[in-house]
Order: structure tokens, then C-alpha cells, then sequence
């Protein structure tokens, strides 16, 4: 077997993977990275974020020209939807952004190796490709992130019944569509295919959609989603789920069974250790099967580190891309710095829904005296020469100091604007310091300073 010697090799190209690679590189570490697929990105680039998002905004053209135009004055007839050339598109995207990790990892000179990435101990993996080879180097990352998480009963196909990758690449448009789980992949996938003609039904374990968000929140998501036909049943427990006569049969606790065209399974992540010689290596698990480390990621191993959705916290592509860069610049001697409290989500429906920090029943919980400010996009010019005016920003704040604790936003581009919030919760601001900030007129970021504003009761167009 060929032997190679680097000074860092990173297990997995995903976002966490790449970046660390990268920025390892540029920090003047020699550096290798293994992916077992040929095109690198991890999931977020190849069956994850990007096509999700390629899909959602194409489907979202699509229903706008068909239905959401007249009120601007636009009318336009004949309409019709190419799925092929959908696809197309999202594909073009994929490969442009995958090219473009390769042309990075070829400019900052990081060694690529196709193949099954294992530990064997003593600072060594071996990576079997068409070549096997083994590498030696003194630190080594773990970035492998997660799969789709299964639940039992259910029995997948990969056609009829599958996971997201496959709800990606559905080649015509479902009649019927049934998605297990309301979180963040399932409202999005499912707010795709409704768009584009699928009667939409999803089925959540808890009471309410994106159990993990603001409850406030999540209300108005779900009133919001309702409106445009999607159909849910909460509290649902699934049983099971099969196919008959290229049908599917979804099973649910104490309710009639549901019958669709597909089944979309999108209840969470798991993390990707299996096959990587965790065990024999010697690097232990926490209870949920996810790898346990220090604050600087260590593993039990030395020289073994591991970051993104193979460890605690959001299982999200931005927090495994700091994580990388913040990794590698200790292991370089540098402070490496990461917020974990600022670190934004997204939830890119219609509206979308974006948050950072604490949500009102965790600060409940914890017993943190607090303030809230509400202030509602249905009052701001920008949003209603857009024609989305439905949503709000709530800013919550420490009762007595004005420290902001957390910003929520459900409305036009929330993605956007949450990166505001986020920079002024990074930088130690009060509510008040970010009322205080000038909003361009007519802007939707005037809605978070309106909502700032209310925290002290002091919003202007109230």
C-alpha cells in the first residue's frame, strides 16, 4: 500500500471539511483531504442546501408566474412548468459550485484523495480508493457530517419512500405527496413540490412545525403554510410506512392511514461515523452517537479532532465551516474565535423564518428576566410594494441590562436580515444601541429597528 505524509488531513469535503482544508492550507500546513465521493461539497453542495435552494426559488418563480403576478399588474397566460429544465438548472449549479471547491482546493495546493476515509491508529488513515493509500500526519480532522436519520416501520425504497436526495430528484410532480417531519427540510421540500402541484401533506410527532424555533413563531409559520395549502397533522406518531400497487400507505397512531404518490422522510441528521474505525482507533461517542470533544474539538485521541454535525450543537453548514476555520487556527497557535450564541438559522420557506440566540421559552426556562419588542412587516413600505407584507420581527432583551438575548424574523428575506441582528448580538449591543442604528428608507431592515424600538415601548409606526 502507498504511503503518503501531511501535516493535517481532513476526513470529509463538505462545508466543514473544505474550509478547514482550506484554511489550513493557507495557514501553511500541508494538507490532505479525503471525500469518498468524486465531486466534493458534502451534502449541503450535492443533495442538501444548495439543490434545496436551487428548487425552492426556481419553484417559486414558477407559482408566481402562474398565479401570483396580477395584482402588479402583470398578466400572464399559458404558463407551464418543465421539470426537466428545473432540474437542469439545479444541476448546473451543484456542478459549478463543486468545480469551484476543486479549483480552491488546486490553488491553495491541498492534496485530494477519492476514496473511504478510516482510522488505524496512530495518527494514520487509510483511504481506500482505486488506489488504497495510507496517510500519515500529525493532526487529524474528522468532518464526515450526517445522514438522513430513519425511524422504524418505515420501509424505504429510495423511490417511492425516500429520504430528501431523492425528494431532490423526483422526475415528474407527485400527485400526492406525504412528508414525515416538520422541521426545516420538510417544510422546505414540501413547500417545493406544493408549489409545483403536489397535494401536501405533513406529519409531525409534536404538537406544532419547527418544534425546535419560537413558539411565536412557529404559529405563524404554520397559519402561513396552511394558507398556501399545505396540509399537516400534529401530534402524529408514525408506524409505518410501505408501497402497494405503486401506492404508499402511511401508518399513524390512532388515525386512518394516509395514501399518496410519495413519501418524503425528513426527520432529522444523524451523524456519519459509521465505517470510519472510531472504535478500534479508540475515540469515544457521547449517548446520541455523535463524537465527543473539548472546547478545541479534540477528541479523545490525541492528534484527533473532530467538528460539524459528527459533534454536539445545530447540525448546520455555516457552524461546521467555523468550526473548521476555528479548529485548524488553534492547532496553528491562533485564538480561533466562535460565538456559538450568534450563530444564525434560516428556514427558507415562504415567508422564510430566520433566527439567532435564545427563543422566549428557553429564556422561560433558564429563568432570564427579559423584554420583548414586536413590530410586524404588514406596516413597512418596502414589504408592501413587494407584495410580502405577512410576518414579523420579534427582538428580545435582558429586562434590566438591554443586552440582546435573541432576534426572530418570519417574512421577505429573513435569511438576509437576520445577519443584522446576528452582528449586533456578536458585537455586545443593546436593543436600544440597535434601535439606534439608521435604516435606509424604504428598507425591511427599518422592521428591526422598529421592533428594537418596541422593546422599550418606543416604536414609531405602532
Amino acid at each position: 500500500m502507498e504511503k503518503r505524509e501531511h501535516d493535517l488531513v481532513v476526513i470529509g469535503a463538505g462545508p466543514g471539511g473544505y474550509v478547514a482544508a482550506i484554511r489550513a492550507a493557507q495557514l501553511g500546513m500541508d494538507v490532505a483531504c479525503t471525500e469518498k465521493y468524486e465531486r466534493l461539497g458534502g451534502t449541503c453542495l450535492n443533495v442538501g442546501c444548495i439543490p434545496s435552494k436551487a428548487l425552492l426559488e426556481s419553484s417559486e418563480r414558477y407559482q408566481e408566474a402562474a398565479a401570483g403576478m396580477d395584482g402588479h399588474g402583470v398578466v400572464i397566460e399559458g404558463v407551464r412548468l418543465d421539470l426537466a429544465a428545473m432540474m437542469k438548472r439545479k444541476e448546473t449549479i451543484i456542478a459549478n459550485l463543486t468545480k469551484g471547491v476543486a479549483f480552491l482546493f488546486k490553488k491553495n495546493k491541498v492534496s485530494r484523495y477519492v476514496g473511504k476515509a478510516r482510522l488505524t491508529g496512530d495518527r494514520a488513515v487509510v483511504v481506500k480508493g482505486e488506489t488504497p493509500v495510507e496517510i500519515r500526519a500529525r493532526n487529524i480532522i474528522i468532518a464526515s457530517g450526517s445522514v438522513a436519520s430513519t425511524i422504524p416501520g418505515v420501509d424505504f425504497d429510495g423511490d417511492l419512500i425516500g429520504t430528501s436526495t431523492e425528494a431532490l430528484s423526483y422526475s415528474s410532480v407527485p400527485k400526492r405527496l406525504v412528508v414525515i417531519g416538520a422541521g426545516v427540510i420538510g417544510l422546505e421540500l414540501g413547500s417545493v413540490w406544493n408549489r409545483l402541484g403536489s397535494d401536501v401533506t405533513v406529519v409531525e410527532y409534536m404538537d406544532r412545525v419547527l418544534p425546535e424555533m419560537d413558539a411565536e413563531i412557529s404559529r405563524h409559520a404554520h397559519r402561513l403554510l396552511r394558507r398556501q395549502k399545505i396540509n399537516f397533522l400534529l401530534g402524529a406518531r408514525v408506524t409505518g410506512a410501505g408501497t402497494s400497487d405503486n401506492e404508499c400507505v402511511v401508518e399513524i397512531e390512532g388515525r386512518d392511514p394516509l395514501r399518496a404518490d410519495r413519501v418524503l422522510v425528513a426527520t432529522g441528521r444523524s451523524p456519519r461515523t459509521e465505517g470510519l474505525g472510531l472504535d478500534e482507533a479508540g475515540v469515544e461517542l457521547t449517548d446520541n452517537g455523535r463524537i465527543k470533544v473539548d472546547d478545541n474539538f479534540a477528541t479523545s485521541v490525541p492528534g484527533v479532532f473532530a467538528i460539524g454535525d459528527v459533534i454536539g450543537g445545530a447540525m448546520l453548514a455555516h457552524k461546521a465551516s467555523d468550526e473548521g476555520v476555528a479548529c485548524v487556527e488553534r492547532l496553528a497557535g491562533r485564538k480561533g474565535h466562535l460565538d456559538y450564541g450568534v450563530i444564525p438559522s434560516v428556514v427558507y420557506t415562504r415567508p422564510e423564518i430566520a433566527s439567532v440566540g435564545s427563543t422566549e421559552g428557553r429564556l422561560e426556562e433558564e429563568a432570564i428576566p427579559f423584554k420583548k419588542g414586536v413590530f410586524s412587516f404588514k406596516g413597512n413600505g418596502r414589504a408592501m410594494a413587494h407584495g410580502l407584507n405577512d410576518g414579523l420581527v420579534k427582538v428580545l432583551a435582558h429586562r434590566e441590562t438591554g443586552a440582546l438575548l435573541g432576534v426572530h424574523v418570519i417574512g421577505p428575506w429573513a435569511g438576509e436580515l437576520i445577519a443584522q441582528a446576528a452582528v449586533a448580538m456578536g458585537g455586545g449591543m443593546t436593543a436600544a444601541q440597535l434601535a439606534g442604528i439608521c435604516a435606509a428608507h424604504p428598507t425591511l431592515s427599518e422592521v428591526m429597528k422598529e421592533a428594537a424600538l418596541d422593546v422599550d415601548g418606543k416604536a414609531i409606526h405602532a
